[in-house]
């Protein structure tokens, strides 16, 4: 299911990039930080098993899964400047996301702080 949104997120987000036209439009804003895939695809995984073993019934549920979101965006963006197979980088956010369950579920403290600083990192959504 969430691999189904993130798939229609980008859909849309490609859509609308190619739609613009303007030079103004492809000009990143000045606070926005390029990221690295690696970055990204940790921040996907972290944010997608905090997301999960939530819910999203409460608001900090709903603010991981829009943190979640935005990283595999990221991510999968990454990974086309990159060159990489998009295969591929699905399956590398897949096992980020399987280890990181493992890790939040064990209480593990540098995995919840890294979870802290990439919500920091991630734009509120809604």
């Amino acid at each position: 299911m969430f691999i189904l949104a993130v798939t229609a997120a980008m859909a849309l987000a490609q859509t609308s990039a190619q739609a613009q036209t303007s030079p103004q439009a492809a000009t990143p804003a000045p606070s926005a930080r390029l990221v690295s895939y690696d970055e990204a695809v940790r921040c996907a995984g972290l944010t997608q098993a905090a997301s999960e073993l939530e819910g999203g019934e409460s608001r900090y549920g709903r603010s991981l899964y829009d943190a979640a979101l935005y990283w595999s965006l990221a991510a999968m963006q990454a990974a086309t400047v990159a060159g990489r197979n998009p295969a591929v980088a699905e399956t590398e956010q897949t096992r980020a996301r399987l280890d990181a369950v493992r890790r939040l579920s064990a209480g593990e403290s540098e995995a919840r702080a890294t979870l802290q600083r990439c919500r920091q990192k991630a734009p509120r959504l809604g």
